[in-house]
């Protein structure tokens, strides 16, 4: 059974000329009609894709024109029905964030890799960090601090050197970035309905921004977060190269 395809591209050069050449291969039904989105760019693009076609209820199938393509799935522009009617769904669930500000403003917005605080000036940020109402890290001095999907575990968490979570593990990383007191402290495991709170410490001296994927907020003072089970995207993945698959294999790279 052919799929109802719709083809979206970053603005990468690579990205458009591969656009035009799946466009002269296959249907493009528009984005209320499709079935199926097909994605073509990296792994940033990926992300802007599912927060574009959230709630939507369509599986989005990414192809790798991008650096990393840790969500991908390799280019090739024949072959693509086959290759969906074969693909290995994975399930994914968002982190909500409320993020407020020093003059009172509050926004909220969605994570499918990571919610990260980060410092943005010279001075090391001081960050308090209440899990369920109970304050676990009573002040950290850090550059910043991060919590992570399962499916975003593989991205900035792990170059903060966080661990790697298997995509259906009911978890989330919480990750210190360049903790400098307590020293010891690298992180921990959260279960995934676990609420937490992060109060930033002498604000005015120390500004902190609030990164949702890729939407900032800066000048933070609290920053609340919490996975919602009630948002769900499914990504495709070519067989024999699940999300599942990639995780476990990341952690054997050398």
């Amino acid at each position: 059974m052919a799929h109802a395809l719709h083809f979206v591209a970053s603005s990468a050069p690579d990205a458009r000329a591969a656009l035009a050449t799946m466009l002269q291969t296959y249907h493009d039904v528009g984005p209320e009609e499709a079935d199926v989105v097909v994605a073509l760019g990296g792994d940033g693009f990926m992300l802007q894709t599912l927060h574009k076609f959230l709630g939507q209820g369509k599986p989005i199938y990414g192809m790798n024109l991008g650096s990393v393509g840790f969500l991908m799935n390799e280019y090739a522009d024949t072959g693509l029905e086959e290759r969906l009617a074969a693909a290995e769904p994975a399930q994914i669930h968002p982190l909500c964030m409320k993020a407020t500000t020093g003059n009172g403003e509050s926004y909220d917005a969605i994570a499918f890799n990571e919610v990260s605080l980060l410092r943005q000036t010279q001075q090391a940020a001081k960050i308090r960090i209440i899990v369920d109402g109970k304050p676990r890290i009573r002040e950290l001095i850090c550059d910043g601090v991060l919590i992570s999907t399962p499916a975003g575990s593989t991205a900035y968490n792990l170059s903060a050197h966080g661990p790697i979570l298997p995509i259906d593990a009911a978890l989330l990383a919480l990750t210190p970035i360049s903790a400098f007191r307590p020293r010891r402290w690298h992180g921990a495991l959260l279960p995934h309905r676990a609420k937490t709170r992060f109060e930033i410490l002498e604000p005015e001296k120390r500004k902190v921004s609030a990164v949702a994927d890729d939407f900032e907020v800066r000048d933070v003072i609290s920053v609340d977060v919490a996975e919602d089970r009630t948002i769900a995207m499914t990504m495709l993945f070519d067989a024999g190269h699940s999300l599942d698959e990639r995780i476990l294999a990341e952690q054997f790279i050398d």
